[in-house]
């Protein structure tokens, strides 16, 4: 048994449970779910876990976000999903819409080298660092094994590469493998080819595409390209690689398929991706270099101020990995990124907000999760205080993008860069120094450190103030005694949704509901077919099934109704909505029709549970009435 085999097997439980997995990978802070439907996953179950953060649903992932643990929490995960981890990658991308699949694919990509990718880039930036101090000398034994540690994953990045694109497009993971290296093969590289002679001529000379071709396949140019080190041209190939297999597996004899269906694959893929998909990514390579050029030329400052202004809320979303593409692009072809690199003022930004709410609550849980929020997000990692401190609270999270932009804008200003890929927080800046030794560019990032963290710091500590229950729970026992009698709070009535019956929520044969962890409430057994606004409110989720229904009232209660158990398993047969996410109801509007005779006659019970989902908001919630009740009747008393 694992550390968190208890938690791993409660997420998997509310995730949907092992059948609704159809993949797992995970970052530096999250599980990344893919499930066959996200409608069985238990959000407010999962969010309100120890252990867990928050949940968030982006690229056509479920995220469960853990924190700095999560590598051992996937490892038991794992364990009780009975994945291996080779396996655990979704075959495919989920459909969608189209950021949404690009974010998946990238994500997905490059997640399982995310770690290794660090730790060499950190191998790299120390060598660097100590060869430049005088340590030791650039042809010593210790440097040259230390930066081939460092360097293999960057120099050899297609086989990496090619093996986890051939997991995210279902191609076998060594045909990927062989497309990598085949990519590497020092004959075909550019450097070997211009060493050989002179080419036979040059193709869009004059242009900025203008390339050298040194041989031909059956009187077809080969554009002389160096793929060591690349991103997009083994991610293409590999795409059409699994198309190819899938064809082959097609048309292929079952006899001689085992040797023949990746015999065939090569043969094709190889020589479309010499002659057409490399060269095709290397000019969109070029295309992008020229881009964030220009954008540059136009205005560093505000390009940085933009980048670091926004790259949190791009987290957020995990809309950020749709950008790691141009900042791996940026360092193989210019030898630096100076688009990107103003996110890392976020880093710091994030750190000194919450190190100013540590200084500034009296709330005793803050206070506890402040400091090693703090010390995360130095080391690089700032998603856990992201979701635990910043976004709940709202307005720190909004100084810390502030805070951000400006230390961005100064990275802008300064052509701040980054020449080595890997490292986060602290540990990147080695891989800042300039390639000459010189230490005007790591001057730049700690300039660019300290006004991020002062203006974080500085305007949290100005506007930043306890909500009002940590004040509440923060004032003296003597002092609550000489408060006034607290005026009894205004009742608030919740209506029944439908006529039926009336049941305790204990009742419900489910533990999701009946244990009160998606919060207080009642239960319902329909003896009509159409589910009525329980209040005045807007609709926040019409679930695409249509068998709940969550909603705002114009008082701040929020509501679930979930027609039946299990019912999301019906995929909307027997659901007719009558109103959508976004519109406006009134107390008493009909929102939804359902078929009782077929939800029951396909097994599935219609006990309709009535939850307030911010229960905790309330000192109490009671039913109103317990038995036979019309739509409109009082069911729940909030107070």
């Amino acid at each position: 048994m694992g550390k968190y085999d208890e938690l791993a097997k409660d997420i998997v439980k509310n995730v949907g449970g092992k059948e609704n997995v159809a993949g797992l990978v995970h970052c530096i802070t999250r599980l990344r779910f893919t499930l066959k439907d996200e409608g069985k996953a238990s959000d407010e179950v999962l969010k309100a876990m120890n252990g867990v953060v928050t949940v968030m649903k982006s690229g056509g992932q479920y995220q469960v976000v853990i924190g700095n643990h999560v590598a051992e929490v996937y490892d038991d995960v794992c364990a009780v999903l009975g994945m291996k981890e080779d396996s655990a990658a979704p075959a495919e991308p989920k459909k969608g819409k189209l950021l949404d699949r690009a974010i998946d694919v990238v994500s997905g990509i490059f997640q399982p080298i995310l770690g290794i990718m660090a730790a060499c880039g950190m191998l790299k930036g120390f060598n660097t660092l100590f060869a430049t101090l005088g340590l030791y000398t650039t042809t010593s034994g210790i440097y040259l094994i230390i930066n081939a540690a460092g360097d293999a994953l960057f120099n050899f990045l297609p086989l990496f590469l090619g093996y986890t694109a051939a997991k995210k497009f279902n191609l076998k993971p060594m045909l990927g493998l062989a497309i990598g290296a085949a990519l590497c093969y020092p004959a075909i590289q550019s450097s070997a080819l211009s060493a050989a002679g002179e080419p036979l001529y040059t193709l869009f000379e004059g242009t900025m595409f203008a390339s050298p071709v040194y041989m031909d396949f059956l009187g077809l140019p080969v554009i002389a390209v160096d793929y060591t080190g690349t991103v997009i041209p083994v991610i293409l190939s590999v795409w059409f690689a699994s198309k190819c297999e899938k064809f082959f597996n097609r048309i292929v004899p079952e006899l001689v398929k085992f040797f023949f269906v990746p015999m065939l694959t090569l043969l094709i893929t190889l020589p479309v991706t010499l002659m057409l998909l490399g060269p095709i990514a290397t000019f969109g390579s070029t295309l992008i270099s020229e881009f964030t050029l220009t954008i540059r030329s136009f205005s560093p400052l505000v390009a940085g101020a933009i980048v670091g202004l926004t790259w949190q809320i791009l987290v957020i979303f995990g809309m950020h990995w749709g950008f790691i593409p141009v900042y791996i692009n940026n360092v193989m072809t210019l030898g630096y990124d100076n688009v990107m690199m103003p996110f890392f003022a976020c880093t710091f930004a994030t750190s000194a907000v919450v190190l100013a709410i540590f200084f500034k609550t009296k709330d005793k849980k803050l206070k506890e999760m402040a400091i090693p929020n703090f010390i995360s997000g130095i080391f690089g990692v700032t998603e856990p205080a992201i979701y635990g401190i910043l976004l709940p609270l709202k307005k720190p999270f909004i100084i810390s993008c502030i805070a951000g932009g400006i230390g961005g804008a100064f990275y802008g200003y300064f052509n701040f860069r980054k020449f080595i890929l890997g490292g986060m927080g602290i540990f990147e800046l080695p891989n800042m120094m300039n390639p000459d030794g010189s230490m005007g560019n790591i001057i730049v990032a700690l300039v660019g450190i300290a006004i991020s963290m002062a203006v974080g710091f500085v305007l949290t500590m100005v506007f930043y103030r306890d909500p009002e229950k940590a004040v509440e729970t923060a004032q003296s026992t003597d002092v609550a005694s000489q408060q006034t009698p607290a005026i009894e709070t205004e009742k608030m009535v919740i209506a029944s949704p439908v006529k039926g019956k009336a049941i305790a929520l204990s009742e419900v044969q489910d533990e999701a509901f009946s244990t009160g962890v998606l919060g207080q409430g009642a239960a319902i057994i329909p003896e009509d077919d159409t589910i009525y606004a329980p209040a005045d409110g807007t609709i926040a989720t019409m679930f695409p099934t249509g068998h709940a229904i969550g909603m705002l009232t114009d008082t701040g209660v929020e509501i679930l109704i979930h027609v039946g158990m299990d019912t999301v398993q019906l995929d909307g047969k027997g659901f007719e909505p009558l109103v959508q996410s976004g519109d406006t109801v009134k107390k008493g509007q009909k929102l939804l029709k359902f078929d009782r005779k077929l939800i029951e006659e396909a097994g599935y019970s219609l006990t309709t549970p009535v939850i307030i989902t911010n229960s905790d908001d309330y000192a109490a919630i009671t039913p109103a009435n317990i038995g036979t009740v019309n739509a409109g009747d009082p069911l729940l008393t909030l107070s």
